[in-house]
């Protein structure tokens, strides 16, 4: 990983708090995620950490894709048994990841073009951890059926 990247990853590490609450607060005022709303603050606020504990691991390389399929499965298994609908999760992790964007770039990380170049393997990586998160959600809800 190139070392914008490393920084990057470890902005949003160091942020992962500041995410989540950001992230909550989103999810709590979002007409897709009406089901969310009825969640205490102390679970919705582990739920949304998870996301990033799960996304620090896989830009830390410690995640492979079968720990992805095996969470977010579980994820989408749990939440079709509390009664979410499929589009909230997703809009969820739809969030959880713009955030992540909206950080980087209110840091200031990416002004130049040599700073934008050095931070595609970090795009690449969180579209595939995203997208992978969204699939094996897919998956396990509809699995719960």
């Amino acid at each position: 990983m190139r070392m914008l990247s490393k920084n990057l990853v470890n902005l949003i590490q160091r942020n992962t708090d500041t995410l989540t609450k950001r992230v909550m607060a989103d999810i709590r005022k979002h007409p897709g995620a009406k089901t969310y709303r009825s969640l205490d603050e102390a679970k919705l606020y582990g739920s949304v950490y998870d996301i990033y504990s799960e996304f620090n691991h896989f830009m830390s390389e410690e995640t492979d894709r079968e720990a992805i399929e095996r969470v977010y499965t579980a994820l989408g298994r749990q939440r079709r048994e509390e009664g979410f609908s499929l589009s909230e999760v997703i809009q969820a992790l739809i969030i959880a990841r713009r955030h992540i964007w909206l950080l980087v770039d209110s840091e200031g990380f990416l002004d130049t073009a040599l700073d934008l170049r050095n931070a595609i393997d970090l795009v690449n990586r969180s579209i595939l951890f995203f997208d992978r998160a969204i699939y094996f959600t897919a998956v396990g809800y509809e699995s719960a059926s």
